[in-house]
């Protein structure tokens, strides 16, 4: 795994993950390198605070974001689908309960269920002992299943993906770049209720990106047994950022399972044949801690 690198939060444009792996956190020495939070994105552009899901790695971002001191922060949460592993960090965001905070949730709307329903739910008594009440910050919810939201200089794209509810990816273009995070996404499959022409239409979603951030959670031995359950292999997340030109790409939403170790092997052998094969791409596994400037990108 390449070392952390040094702190970016002074560029205009900035992302950190903090937490990238899948279906349920997992620590412990083995997947310490990489980390074993759930999917967490952050990007900042021009001191607008973006974040993409709020898996366990949200925790440790909240705690950052209240160590900052005022004034008050304002947060925009961006979701890709309500599965556990992407929703699990927000009863310990601690921003949520800061008085003058001002949180705005955009998350797919899931059939007749709107987003603040959805939310609202996780913090009821049965899944959790603080109320819904109890939350101070002036939270908004936003319905985004396909669509743009625009603020300053940043804009957020949301398009569908093949994964079990429905789940969505996001493109954020500002300054000049692109930032491509789909989490869950499986490349093969074509179960999911996606609309004709899809491929189509997700190939122009991630064209060009300069960062992409994409489901890998299966090897091909492993996904040949799990056909149909919303995930694509490394070697589909490769085809894809070559054909969709893409700059960098860096696999995300790691299985639980996969020690460092064994994604370390794993990294080597597609950037081995990415040189083989003399492609204009930088292929990467994302890891906690990871920061990207705007000088990076």
């Amino acid at each position: 795994m390449e070392s952390r690198t040094g702190d970016r939060r002074s560029s205009p444009l900035y992302l950190r993950c903090w937490g990238c792996r899948g279906s349920i956190p997992s620590p412990g020495p083995a997947t310490a390198g990489f980390g074993g939070n759930t999917s967490c994105l952050e990007v900042v552009v021009e001191g607008k605070r973006l974040v993409f899901d709020a898996g366990s790695g949200a925790r440790p971002l909240g705690s950052r974001i209240q160590a900052e001191g005022p004034p008050p922060p304002s947060v925009d949460i961006f979701l890709t689908h309500f599965h556990w592993d992407h929703i699990q960090g927000f009863p310990f965001f601690s921003p949520m309960y800061g008085k003058g905070v001002r949180m705005d949730v955009h998350a797919p709307k899931q059939g007749d269920v709107e987003t603040r329903t959805l939310f609202a739910g996780q913090l009821g008594p049965i899944y959790f002992p603080v109320p819904f009440s109890a939350v101070s910050a002036d939270v908004v919810f936003h319905d985004m299943n396909d669509g743009v939201w625009e603020m300053g200089g940043a804009t957020v794209k949301a398009l569908r993906t093949r994964h079990p509810s429905f789940t969505v990816g996001y493109r954020i273009e500002a300054m000049g770049k692109a930032i491509c995070y789909i989490p869950d996404n499986e490349m093969q499959a074509d179960q999911h209720p996606v609309g004709e022409g899809w491929r189509e239409r997700f190939l122009e979603f991630v064209s060009g990106a300069d960062v992409l951030f994409h489901d890998a959670m299966f090897t091909e031995e492993e996904y040949a047994q799990r056909v149909g359950w919303g995930h694509s292999t490394f070697e589909d997340a490769l085809e894809l950022a070559v054909e969709a030109g893409v700059k960098r790409l860096f696999f995300f939403h790691h299985d639980p399972e996969r020690s460092d170790a064994e994604l370390n092997r794993i990294l080597a052998d597609y950037r081995e044949q990415a040189a083989r094969r003399r492609l204009d791409l930088e292929v990467n596994a994302a890891f906690e801690g990871k920061q990207l400037g705007l000088a990076d990108l």
